[in-house]
């Protein structure tokens, strides 16, 4: 029994991240903000009670007149106070409550002698509150303030006045427009913000006088812009010019190609990017003035940087839509992209190689997306499955290959979306390609057999009965579609019946099987069932003799309804029984039915790439750099885990200090983050001194303290333990912060040449379990289950006591082993009695671990757990048993 459980989240009680808005009420913060009038301002108790007002306001709690107007004033006496954080809550709030025209009043002599303050803070600001509140009449007052910020020395001021002009453009459009001569000065800045600011707000001004757009790229383009951000804005517009350009049908003389081109030497990749998107999208761009474009795109697949490979093969995978030959270079680059670890990169590299490849590459390529399709999620695999339909339409030749992976795929694991695109796939090359139908109608028949999906069976089963007459031996499929009728739910069963239906009146030479197939079928259970076999029984006639169907009964029971279902059911519900039988015919008839499954908009393909998964974090690799540089850790190999920061000191404390735990095989190395919030300090020799006395496997090994610590620059310490190799090794550790200060003088911000030796009790450090376990997820946690044997398959049932609800439970143990919950199963149904959780992971020293913990509530609110660990190694899943144990 696992009862130490209980304790050990007791313990962490206190450690729990809560919402610091948790169960706020306006009444009461409205009760606070009287602290808003004490004579003796507490600046940091008032930015509190801003904050929370802040949030009532932001999660949509409704002021009353009185209560806004009583917040209101209040607010405005905190302009006495000097403090700096404080004043800019105040303009927050001010900006938030959007005061009325008479209140406005009370707050303006404040905000424009702001506006004026020597203290660049309060005057950036100032300007944007006063522009969020203030209406024309008010503007026209403070407008010449507004054009000396747009020219300010301050880049902050200065970018705070044109934003604000982008904002009263909308509202004041002539007032902003008298601003063209000072807005065309900022764009010349240095600043990078400013110029990109600028820009913006003078094409805003401009950007319904062609002629003016025309002349402001045209002056720009001769390289005047330095910012990067500017930069890409500009080739915007010049896209926007070249597009409305009379001569873009000579693409010969295309206006501004030559500055497009240019920006492809850019420095900046952003810019350069921006660039090459541009010339793809140009209008009946030519295969010359693609190549450039392509050649830096090309480039871009190569990059580290994942941002830069996925613009370059989304942009790509655009491009090879319409002009697949001029892609084609770039097709070794992208197939090394497929087993790119960012999946969003893997699946437009393969989509985009789908369209580009030959018919020679076909099989080639298929070889290379059957390994692939296993380690993706859902929506990735719909848009291959829809390149490949694509590519089959494309070479028809190749349907029998292409229809053997769609239906390998079908009949794997998936959800429904996923299973629909294949099936809609299918359909759909079955409609295009004669050749391919009846092998693609097998494949469909075979995959309602083991089908979980009902929508999926009675598309098929529909589709079956349209397409399943028409072939050379349509006895074939009868099997399957009775099979349905024995191991299906009641709307599975009818469509089954329907579909035997058709065969019988189709095929007149079955229907003296369908006959009795469907008289077996009046005994269902179901009514709906019974109904449709009484009805196409004595409908199709004949007693089941071999007799030719007539064509008004093929039409009544089988003919496309031409009418709105919803007119229908309308029609129905508004019919009063009488003598005049309803009649069809007076139903409206304005819209009709589409066919089940049809080909789907080209604009209304799912793209699959709303969720990519999450890549390893960079810091990791930042935190391997940096540790192998100081020589007294360079011989710990290879870093296997760095932990998130933990806090050590309090918020607002003289020192803030938090530690990073590094975990190695036979090491772990305690990286002390410290800042000093203290300007007339100067700390040396920082060090932090480590009571390892609760942490018996532990010995410490190294240190490196900390030179010099001058006031908010933060610096590191590091102490190093070593432990037994390979062994998660679990302790406390107290920490002692010991420095030498000196004052600083503040006239001058020199230190005195004397210090004083000086402590400061940092919080305890823990290294749990949990460490030693890295969260890396599975795509698919079934088939990761399955492969991964038995063998070292470890099975234990544990107590883990009373517990306010299972969800507190299942996050108490993922919290406990520091695993990565997959497929969502984190989540608890509310009211839920009982739940799986699947987690995986790698343990210290790289093997791989999966988990399936299974809870149930035994008794009002004791907690049972089952839990089944695989791994790679049987002494793996032994301890996470006995992690659990102890835990």
């Amino acid at each position: 029994m696992a009862q130490p459980l209980v304790k050990k989240d007791d313990d962490r009680d206190e450690e729990v991240e809560y919402s610091p808005f948790f169960g706020i009420e306006k009444g009461a913060v409205l009760q606070e903000a009287r602290v808003f009038n004490d004579p003796q301002l507490d600046p940091q108790r008032c930015s509190q009670v801003i904050t929370k007002l802040l949030y009532l306001l932001n999660q949509g709690e409704a002021f009353t007149k009185v209560e806004a107007t009583e917040v209101f004033f209040s607010v405005t006496k905190l302009f006495q106070s000097k403090d700096l954080g404080l004043r800019r809550m105040v303009y927050v709030m001010i900006k938030e409550l959007s005061p009325s025209a008479d209140e406005v009043i009370m707050v303006t002599s404040s905000l424009m002698k702001d506006m004026t303050s020597k203290t660049d803070m309060y005057r950036a600001n100032a300007i944007r509150v006063l522009c969020r509140i203030t209406d024309g009449t008010l503007l026209t007052q403070i407008e010449r303030y507004l054009k000396q910020a747009i020219v300010d020395k301050n880049p902050v001021v200065s970018s705070a006045a044109l934003v604000s002009g982008i904002h009263l453009l909308q509202t004041n459009p002539e007032i902003v427009k008298r601003w063209s001569n000072e807005v065309q000065e900022a764009v010349q800045s240095r600043a990078a913000l400013v110029q990109f600011h600028a820009l913006a707000l003078l094409h805003q001004i401009r950007q319904n006088d062609r002629l003016a757009v025309n002349k402001l790229v045209s002056s720009l383009t001769r390289g005047s812009v330095r910012s990067p951000l500017a930069q890409c804005l500009l080739i915007r517009y010049t896209s926007q010019v070249i597009r409305e350009s009379a001569n873009n049908t000579q693409t010969g003389d295309r206006p501004f190609y030559d500055f497009l081109e240019g920006c492809l030497r850019h420095k900046a990749e952003m810019v350069i990017f921006e660039a090459a998107r541009a010339i793809t999208e140009l209008n009946g761009v030519t295969s010359r003035e693609l190549t450039p474009a392509i050649t830096v795109l090309q480039l871009f697949l190569s990059s580290s940087k994942p941002v830069l490979r996925f613009a370059a093969v989304r942009t790509l995978n655009k491009v090879a839509m319409t002009h697949p030959t001029a892609v084609t270079n770039c097709n070794i680059d992208m197939e090394s992209l497929i087993s790119d670890q960012n999946r969003s990169i893997a699946t437009l590299a393969i989509t985009t190689l789908l369209k580009t490849g030959n018919e020679s590459s076909v099989d080639r390529l298929m070889k290379q997306i059957t390994n692939f399709m296993s380690d993706i999620a859902d929506e990735f695999k719909i848009v291959v499955v829809e390149a490949i339909r694509s590519l089959c339409l494309k070479f028809p030749l190749k349907h029998r290959s292409l229809m053997n992976f769609l239906s390998n795929i079908l009949r794997e694991e998936g959800g429904f979306e996923y299973k629909k695109a294949i099936v809609d796939s299918i359909v759909i090359l079955i409609r295009d390609i004669p050749e391919a139908k009846e092998t693609g109608l097998l494949h469909l028949c075979e995959f309602i057999e083991d089908c979980e999906f009902t929508y999926l069976s009675t598309q098929i089963l529909h589709f079956l009965g349209i397409e399943g007459p028409k072939t050379s031996d349509p006895s074939k499929y009868i099997r399957y579609i009775y099979n349905r009728v024995h191991l299906e739910n009641a709307t599975v069963r009818a469509g089954a019946v329907s579909t035997l239906a058709k065969f019988g009146a189709m095929v007149d030479g079955l229907k003296p099987r369908i006959f009795v197939l469907l008289r077996r079928c009046l005994f269902d259970t179901d009514d709906e069932v019974r109904d449709r076999a009484t009805l196409y029984l004595n409908t199709l006639g004949g007693d089941g003799a071999v007799v030719e169907t007539g064509a008004d009964v093929k039409e009544f029971l089988f003919g496309s309804l031409d009418i709105p279902l919803v007119n229908l059911e309308n029609s129905l519900k508004n019919y009063e029984p009488s003598e005049k039988p309803f009649d069809i015919n007076f139903v409206l008839k304005e819209v009709k039915t589409q066919p089940l499954a049809e080909k789907k908009a080209p604009g209304k393909k799912p793209t699959g790439l709303g969720a990519p998964p999450p890549g390893p974090p960079s810091t990791v690799d930042a935190y391997e750099k940096l540790l192998s540089s100081i020589p007294e850790f360079a011989n710990f190999g290879k870093l296997f885990k760095s932990s998130a920061p933990v806090e050590l000191t309090e918020a607002e404390t003289e020192y803030a200090v938090n530690v990073v735990k590094h975990i190695f095989d036979s090491h772990v190395v305690f990286q002390y983050n410290c800042t000093n919030t203290i300007p007339e300090q100067l700390l040396e020799n920082v060090t932090v001194l480590v009571d390892a006395s609760e942490a018996e496997e532990f010995a410490e090994v190294a240190s490196k303290p900390l030179r010099s610590l001058p006031y908010d620059s933060p610096g590191q310490t590091f102490v190093a333990f070593e432990k037994p190799e390979g062994v998660p090794s679990v302790g406390k550790f107290s920490n002692m912060l010991r420095f030498i200060v000196k004052e600083v003088d503040p006239s001058t911000g020199e230190a005195e040449d004397d210090g004083v030796e000086d402590e400061y009790q940092l919080e305890d450090l823990e290294v749990v379990a949990a460490d030693y376990i890295l969260k890396v997820g599975v795509s698919n946690f079934r088939n990761a289950w399955e492969s991964m044997g038995s063998d070292f398959e470890r099975v234990d049932e544990y107590g883990l006591g009373p517990r306010d609800s299972l969800a507190e439970a299942v996050n108490a143990v993922i919290d406990l082993l520091g695993m990565q919950p997959c497929e969502g199963t984190e989540v608890v149904s509310p009211n839920s009695r009982s739940h799986t959780c699947l987690l995986s992971g790698v343990y210290i020293g790289n093997v791989k671990v999966l988990v399936r913990l299974q809870f149930g509530l035994d008794g009002p609110k004791d907690v049972a757990m089952k839990l089944a660990v695989r791994s790679e190694d049987e002494t793996v899943s032994d301890a996470i048993h006995e992690i659990v144990a102890s835990g």
